[in-house]
């Protein structure tokens, strides 16, 4: 397991503790096996960005802040070997945290990569008002935003404020890479 992978699993744990729910209650409250969360908590396995998106929405915190918020980044460079990178184990999907939440600044940013033919959906948002400014750098890369559909080209660039389901499709024959910059209300 990668550093990454055990600071996420700790940082669940603490999440869930902070609140005094036992595993059963996060289980109801995200539709998640308390099988799954007790193997995801332990570091026995990855979750995947789906099961993620459930567990930042149960907390009511944005995807990045389950990728280390805690952290207190005193380095304005970030140098590309040091960017944290995680990896949907279900699609392959690649999430770069260019800029990691932080305490301190509201937005960060993420170079995503999806493989061509692969479908990232979130049934809902992680926190109310989430303000997201995606910008396509490669590929084509269909972003369903409730009933909204955007399909994009690269160099096209779509902003919205998360309030719905959310789905994001490299919709070609190559990976979708974008630039993904999340701000926190």
């Amino acid at each position: 397991m990668s550093d990454l992978e055990q600071d996420l699993a700790r940082r669940l744990v603490d999440l869930r503790r902070a609140r005094n729910w036992p595993l059963e209650e996060l289980a109801e409250k995200t539709g998640i096996s308390r099988a799954t969360l007790s193997r995801i908590e332990r570091g026995d396995t990855s979750p995947t960005a789906s099961v993620l998106g459930r567990l930042a929405s149960a907390f009511g915190v944005s995807m990045g802040e389950l990728f280390g918020a805690d952290a207190v980044v005193a380095d304005r460079h970030l140098p590309r070997d040091s960017q944290p990178i995680w990896q949907d184990p279900e699609t392959g999907f690649q999430r770069r945290s260019l800029t990691p939440a932080t305490s301190g600044y509201r937005g960060t940013v993420i170079e995503g990569v999806l493989p061509a033919g692969s479908t990232i959906s979130y049934a809902a948002p992680p926190m109310p008002g989430l303000e997201h400014h995606l910008v396509l750098l490669e590929g084509d890369l269909r972003c369903t935003l409730g009933r909204d559909v955007y399909d994009m080209t690269p160099g096209d660039a779509l902003r919205f404020r998360l309030e719905t389901s959310n789905s994001y499709s490299a919709t070609g024959n190559t990976p979708a890479r974008y630039l993904l910059t999340v701000i926190t209300p």
